[in-house]
């Protein structure tokens, strides 16, 4: 009944407002996306490349960084193609299965980020902290647990929440203020009491946003009593920027007025942070370093071998 009572109400396409209210800003954000996501796009499959081909990065960080890579190229690739469209016409639109297809996927590797990132900080506490029972403490089956907790974690909560969500009836409200289908933008549209969908949403919040965060910081703070670096540091301000864009989003009434500047904050977690995660592990991170040096060494080498077999 409730599914049909969604299915009559439901538009056949949503438009996604986004940054339409200032056109003159809509090319520069182009370009400017555009840019990110390529880089990001390189740059986190440069990760996955070498952390799957160098033995020598088959260690629980790089599994676990690896896992992050995949994670930010399925996530950037929900959203920054639509957002491209939306920037580059007038033609604002998205069907209502893209959007349902878009909110299930963002939300689903957005929760799995946030978990993930407290793995990756516990991983990092582990190795510094208590580095003589490192390799007990982060064996192989471990890791892979972990790493299956926070892709079926971020699955389960999209799954219960993005569900609710779309069973709501909306009248045939189909403006979206935001550049992406997002949860609070669409709860807005609602015609019906959305306390019981709030509720869910402040619920999921803390368990795969404020939880999270508290084990990141708890692990960074025994990390900077042992050995406080620019990679940690940077790791960090990664972090404060998504967690801080995500807590603007997520934690405010579904009602407010205020997400103007949330599409801005969004840019960020959905387009910045993406790039520069891996521009982190690599340009900061001399075993990269190394793994790609040691992955154009064996190509130039196996390609010179090649041409002296020819002639």
């Amino acid at each position: 009944m409730v599914m049909e009572i969604a299915n009559a109400s439901s538009p056949e396409v949503f438009v996604l407002l986004g940054f339409s209210s200032r056109p003159s800003l809509e090319p520069i954000l182009f370009v400017l996306v555009l840019g990110f996501y390529v880089v990001s796009l390189l740059g986190n499959g440069t990760i996955i490349l070498v952390s799957c081909v160098d033995v020598h990065l088959h260690t629980p960080m790089y599994f676990f960084l690896a896992n992050l890579s995949f994670l930010d190229i399925g996530f950037t690739t929900s959203i920054i193609p639509q957002l491209l469209v939306n920037l580059w016409g007038p033609q604002k639109t998205i069907s209502y299965g893209g959007c349902v297809v878009q909110f299930y996927i963002s939300h689903w590797l957005g929760a799995t980020e946030c978990v993930l990132l407290a793995v990756m900080s516990y991983d990092r506490y582990a190795a510094i902290c208590r580095p003589l029972h490192y390799t007990v403490t982060m064996h192989p089956r471990l890791c892979l647990r972990l790493a299956f907790t926070s892709w079926f974690g971020g699955l389960t909560t999209s799954m219960v929440g993005s569900t609710l969500t779309m069973l709501l009836p909306l009248c045939g409200n189909n403006r979206i203020d935001h550049f992406f289908c997002e949860m609070p933008l669409i709860m807005q549209l609602a015609c019906v009491d959305t306390s019981l969908n709030e509720v869910e949403m402040y619920v999921a919040s803390f368990i795969f946003v404020v939880l999270p965060l508290g084990l990141i910081l708890v692990s960074y703070g025994h990390i900077a009593c042992a050995a406080f670096n620019n990679t940690c540091s940077s790791h960090v301000a990664v972090v404060a920027l998504f967690y801080g864009s995500i807590i603007f989003m997520y934690l405010q009434p579904a009602k407010s007025n205020s997400h103007e500047r949330g599409k801005f904050l969004a840019l960020f977690y959905t387009v910045v942070t993406p790039m520069l995660n891996p521009l982190i592990y690599t340009l900061r991170n001399k075993d990269v370093k190394k793994a790609l040096r040691r992955l154009v060494l064996e190509k130039s080498c196996g390609r010179l071998v090649w041409v002296l077999a020819q002639g």
